[in-house]
């Protein structure tokens, strides 16, 4: 053959194969990296919560259907019907609408490591179609909105109106077996109707992640804004110190640093946007929550917070509240998270002109397992006296949030 019809030959296959290939073929996607809290997914205890509550096929269902989608439109739908199912099945099973397997049914676990399964589908998928970094961040935002119970808020006409939050479980680099009593809470109570003296109140209720980036990217701020102007009290529910609820009167604009879920720290003024107080106040009827005997734990109206006085350098502990002019260095919750949302949310409050508006921040108590069953390296994933304890911080919860709902008139909406 010569060497003419050798480049002759090769011309016509490379135009053919030219002519084969799609105008705009896609580049392969690349996989997103697991996050820290994925990664401790297939550890033991994680899988055997999944597997004992019937949560252990939600993970490999929604990567089924991601698989199937052929667009960035189609993972949308995908991502936004299975998150929202997730919150619902978790929402059912702890109300005991459906199956709980042989995990109590108020355990708040199975959603949050569902959650895990999903999201770090998420980041393997390797789709037929481009999918940009920031398009599959969008997708990882519409999971955790959609499986926190962030877009099922609603209410019917004529009952007065209630908003409660929730957060995952957290230090579980400390015991893996973590769970988070306001997360049960948020679950127990989500559509509910409680009677009180005013009449009959609805309950909505959604959950957040124990993050800091989540927080500084502004989702307490974007699931509360819609519905703050339609309810008539909210309160933010995380777990706080043993044996006691406080209602927290006073929140700082401080993070002390505490690593998250994700081992990420973050210390220095709570970033917000425009003028930032440094305090801000519970409008929670927190005397009449204290006084109104739901036991069995202590109620404690809690006002100490840690401030660096006006002109000084140095922290000092006031137990009954802020000074004028002074920096925030812890609120009444502290200068985590759980500090963090109230004063998120009660800022929130105070820029949407709602200064009749009941709401602030509630610390339930420890959730502890039982005895015996302390030690993480040989403990079981739940017992008896860990589920009544859970049970117990869940129904005192629930009387809390009633009664205050009864000491407070309605809102003007």
């Amino acid at each position: 053959m010569t060497a003419a019809r050798m480049t002759a030959m090769l011309g016509a296959t490379a135009a053919l194969a030219a002519l084969a290939a799609p105008a705009h073929a896609a580049p392969a996607a690349s996989a997103a990296p697991p996050t820290v809290e994925e990664q401790r997914l297939d550890q033991a205890v994680p899988q055997e919560i999944l597997r004992r509550s019937g949560f252990a096929g939600v993970a490999p269902s929604f990567t089924r259907a991601l698989e199937r989608a052929g667009s960035h439109r189609a993972a949308e739908n995908v991502v936004a019907r299975h998150g929202e199912r997730l919150w619902r099945r978790a929402v059912d099973r702890a109300q005991g609408r459906v199956p709980a397997g042989d995990l109590d049914r108020a355990d708040d676990r199975p959603l949050y490591w569902a959650r895990l399964g999903m999201t770090r589908a998420i980041r393997r998928w390797n789709p037929s179609f481009v999918l940009s970094d920031k398009a599959r961040a969008r997708l990882l935002v519409r999971l955790e909105r959609a499986s926190r119970g962030q877009e099922d808020v609603a209410y019917p006409h004529r009952v007065r109106r209630i908003l409660v939050t929730g957060f995952d479980p957290f230090t579980l680099d400390r015991d893996i077996r973590i769970g988070n009593p306001s997360g049960a809470t948020a679950l127990a109570l989500d559509g509910t109707v409680v009677r009180t003296s005013r009449g009959p109140a609805r309950i909505e209720t959604m959950t957040f992640p124990v993050r800091w980036r989540d927080f500084t990217d502004g989702m307490v701020e974007r699931a509360l804004r819609p519905h703050l102007p339609r309810v008539d009290l909210f309160t933010t529910v995380s777990q706080g110190r043993p044996d006691r609820f406080d209602v927290e009167r006073f929140n700082g604009a401080w993070r002390g640093g505490f690593p998250d879920n994700e081992r990420a720290s973050s210390t220095g003024l709570i970033p917000v946007r425009g003028a930032q107080p440094q305090w801000t106040v519970t409008t929670l009827p927190h005397r009449a929550m204290v006084g109104a005997g739901t036991g069995p734990f202590q109620v404690i109206d809690n006002t100490q917070v840690t401030e660096i006085p006006a002109g000084g350098t140095t922290e000092v502990v006031r137990p009954d509240g802020p000074t004028p002019g002074s920096a925030a260095r812890a609120g009444a919750g502290g200068n985590y998270l759980s500090n963090e949302i109230a004063y998120r949310a009660t800022l929130l409050r105070d820029r949407l002109g709602l200064t009749r508006l009941p709401g602030g921040h509630l610390h339930t108590p420890v959730l502890r397992f039982g005895d015996g069953n302390t030690d993480p390296g040989t403990g079981t994933v739940t017992d008896p006296q860990f589920e009544r304890n859970r049970r117990a911080i869940v129904t005192q919860a629930r009387d809390l949030i009633t009664a205050a709902a009864s000491a407070t008139a309605r809102s003007a909406r």
